[in-house]
Order: C-alpha cells, then sequence, then structure tokens
C-alpha cells in the first residue's frame, strides 16, 4: 500500500507575488480559505517571505500578537481576537524528530481548532494531517533584489478537492 503522504494534490495554483505587499495581501485571502485544524506548509529559502505570508495570514485570521519568524521558540500560538481559530506558527528548522518533537512542545491549544502554519516543515511534519496545503516560495531567477516571487500552492487530500484555490489569485 502507497504511504499516505504521497497523495496525488487535490488542488494546485501558481503565482507570481510582486512585492512584500502583495505577499501579505496573499496571506490574508489564504486566511479565508482557512479553517480550523487546517496544516499550512511553507517551504522557501531565508528571506523569500514566509513570514510576510504568515502575518498576513494572522492579519486576516484576525489573531493576537505581531506574527515575527519563531526561529527561537520554535512554536508561537497567536489566539484569536473573535469567533475563528488561533495561529499556531511552527519554525520546525531545529525539529529533527518531526511529529513527536511537534507534541512535546505542548502547544497550549488544541491543533484541531487552530490553522497551523509550519515553516520548515517538509519531511517532519507531514504526518500531521493526510490534509495539507503546501506553500512553496521560490525567488523568481535572475536578480536577486529582486521581490518578485513565485509561489506555488498545492492542496493535498480530501479537505482540499473542493477548494477552489483560483480564489487566491484574484
Amino acid at each position: 500500500m502507497e504511504a499516505p503522504h504521497h497523495q496525488a494534490p487535490a488542488a494546485t495554483l501558481k503565482i507570481t507575488v510582486n512585492s512584500p505587499e502583495q505577499m501579505g495581501e496573499l496571506g490574508r485571502r489564504l486566511a479565508k480559505i482557512l479553517r480550523p485544524g487546517d496544516l499550512v506548509m511553507l517551504t522557501g529559502e531565508l528571506g523569500a517571505g514566509k513570514t510576510t505570508l504568515t502575518r498576513g495570514l494572522g492579519e486576516g485570521l484576525d489573531v493576537r500578537g505581531a506574527v515575527t519568524s519563531p526561529t527561537f521558540v520554535i512554536a508561537r500560538v497567536h489566539p484569536p481576537l473573535g469567533a475563528g481559530p488561533a495561529l499556531v506558527h511552527v519554525d520546525a528548522y531545529r525539529l529533527g524528530g518531526g511529529l513527536d518533537e511537534m507534541e512535546d512542545l505542548d502547544l497550549d491549544v488544541s491543533l484541531p481548532d487552530s490553522v497551523i502554519v509550519v515553516e520548515w516543515g517538509d519531511g517532519k511534519v507531514e504526518e500531521l494531517s493526510d490534509d495539507r496545503l503546501r506553500v512553496v516560495i521560490d525567488r523568481a531567477v535572475g536578480d536577486t533584489t529582486d521581490e518578485v516571487r513565485e509561489v506555488t500552492l498545492t492542496g493535498l487530500g480530501t479537505r482540499w478537492a473542493d477548494e477552489d484555490l483560483t480564489l487566491l489569485a484574484a
């Protein structure tokens, strides 16, 4: 039997983002389609815009606290200001063991009731959920001072099968 973390994508969208402001806006739009229990995996080199995207997401979800890179705390919980889900922002860069270590973090929040955003989570947190949204941020090739990014969003699992990601390209 094939391992569940190799399932075919349910939805894919490629989008070009031209500035940090647009990256934040993409996060705000993404927040509108996210639901409690959603797992978002962010992949991209340092400075690609992962935290900028997450900051927009936090604004869109209307959570408390400034979204900054959680590198030194590994995970930061942003409780909702209203009726929405909490945002759990995880930096898995130094997490070696993946899921067990995630559980050891003893996050003061119920993951099924939260939106979980994981930076550097590839190969570490897939087992958290068969349903996840993979967001890969690539620098546009060429001039490295360029703010242009190619963002590829891939929804995996039944959760994303009926989700229209093209709404994010608005």
